[in-house]
Order: structure tokens, then C-alpha cells, then sequence
């Protein structure tokens, strides 16, 4: 797996320990692009130590039933995905804008105890999203499609066909699931799919539920 000018190519070449950011509805994929508006100042200093190191951080959703820590922290999902910090500007105000470019997904392993004012935590990658080849092959490229097409037209909403068209199935199926306005626990779903072909057959399952509910679902989320 790519991320900027950097190759990652077994699980060896993913650092154990990574700087964590929990944000509810964050959906980075292996590949995908993920911008970040970050203002809060601890998540500040996480962006800096990142770009003066291997400037790799792991997005992570906060648990999905709610659970606290004793500090009151959320507690994390177990399985987020790791990205490379790959765009960065500064505003005058004194926010980040930053994009992370997903590298591979991870599971936690334990969370560590530490002096920094961001959280970091040991994790587990998965080796197999470090594979150029993911499965692409096995994705119904048809039914995946005509699904995006009946929640566009269900929705008055345009694409850019031409670029969709020539997407290879990775990237489509992983775009996708970033772009669309799920909530966590669909986020979380899509995350956590064994396969790419298992994401795509989530991805037309939950488009298939929500346009059954007259895109309320979709609509509701964005709002």
C-alpha cells in the first residue's frame, strides 16, 4: 500500500504504536483520503509530533455503545485504520487543515498509558490490506453501481460518471463507503468487513435499507 511517496509493504513497516484520533462518523479505508479540520489544541500537538515523525495516525471511532473510561474518555471501537499524513496547511486562525491517506487498518491492542495530552495505543495491522491486490476482482461491480445509482436518483444527486467509470473496483468500493452519509455503527460495519468484496456487499446491503425507507435514513444524516 501506497501513501504519499511512502510504501508500505508487510506489517513489519507499520509502527506497533500509534497516536490515536476518536471521532464518531470518521471512516478512513486503506487508500482512501480523509481531510480533517483539526482546532482542539491537544489534537494540535498530535499533528505536530506526527509531521516531526513517521507522520502516521490512527483514526478510530469512539465506542459504539457509549462506554466512558474512569477519566470520562470514550472508550475506542477496537478496529480502526491507520493513515499517512499526506496534505497539510495551516489557517490563520491556528487550525490544521490535514489530509490522512489510509495505509491499513488495525486493531487495538491496549491502549497505552502516557504523559502526552493525545492518546496513543499498541496496535495490531492488518497485513492483508497491505496487499495491492485486494480482491478487486470479486466485487459485483454491476450491483454495486446500480445501487450508487437508484440513492443518487432517489436523492437528486449527480456523479461524476466519467471518473467513476474509471475507478479500478478497490478504489470505487472504498470511496464510496467514505463518501456516504452512514452513521457509526454502518461506518464501523463497512470498517470491519473482512474483504472488499464483503465491504461491497455491506455497502449495497445498506443502500438497499435505506432506499427501502425512502432514503429517510440518508437524508436524516446529513441534515
Amino acid at each position: 500500500m501506497q501513501a504519499g511517496n511512502v510504501k508500505y509493504r508487510v506489517a513489519a513497516d507499520v509502527p506497533l504504536i500509534v497516536p490515536v484520533f476518536p471521532l464518531a462518523g470518521a471512516l478512513l479505508l486503506p487508500g482512501g483520503r480523509l481531510p480533517l479540520n483539526i482546532f482542539e489544541p491537544r489534537y494540535l500537538q498530535m499533528v505536530d509530533e506526527a509531521i516531526g515523525g513517521d507522520r502516521l495516525i490512527g483514526m478510530v471511532q469512539p465506542a459504539l455503545d457509549g462506554s466512558l473510561r474512569e477519566d470520562g474518555e470514550p472508550a475506542l471501537s477496537e478496529v480502526g485504520c491507520v493513515g499517512r499524513l499526506t496534505s497539510f496547511a495551516e489557517t490563520s486562525d491556528g487550525r490544521y487543515l490535514i489530509s490522512l491517506t489510509g495505509v491499513c487498518r488495525f486493531r487495538i491492542a491496549d491502549e497505552l498509558t502516557v504523559r502526552t495530552p493525545f492518546r496513543q495505543c499498541r496496535i495490531m495491522p492488518f497485513a492483508a490490506d497491505l496487499n495491492e491486490d485486494q480482491g478487486g476482482g470479486d466485487v459485483d461491480r454491476t450491483a454495486l453501481l446500480r445501487a450508487f445509482r437508484q440513492y443518487l436518483e432517489a436523492n437528486d444527486l449527480e456523479a461524476d460518471w466519467e471518473s467513476v467509470s474509471r475507478a479500478d473496483n478497490a478504489t470505487l468500493v472504498n470511496a464510496l463507503s467514505m463518501m456516504a452519509p452512514y452513521g457509526p455503527a454502518e461506518k464501523q460495519a463497512l470498517l470491519e468487513a473482512p474483504d472488499l468484496k464483503s465491504r461491497a456487499e455491506t455497502l449495497i446491503a445498506i443502500t438497499e435499507m435505506a432506499l427501502a425507507g425512502d432514503g429517510d435514513d440518508f437524508v436524516s444524516s446529513v441534515q
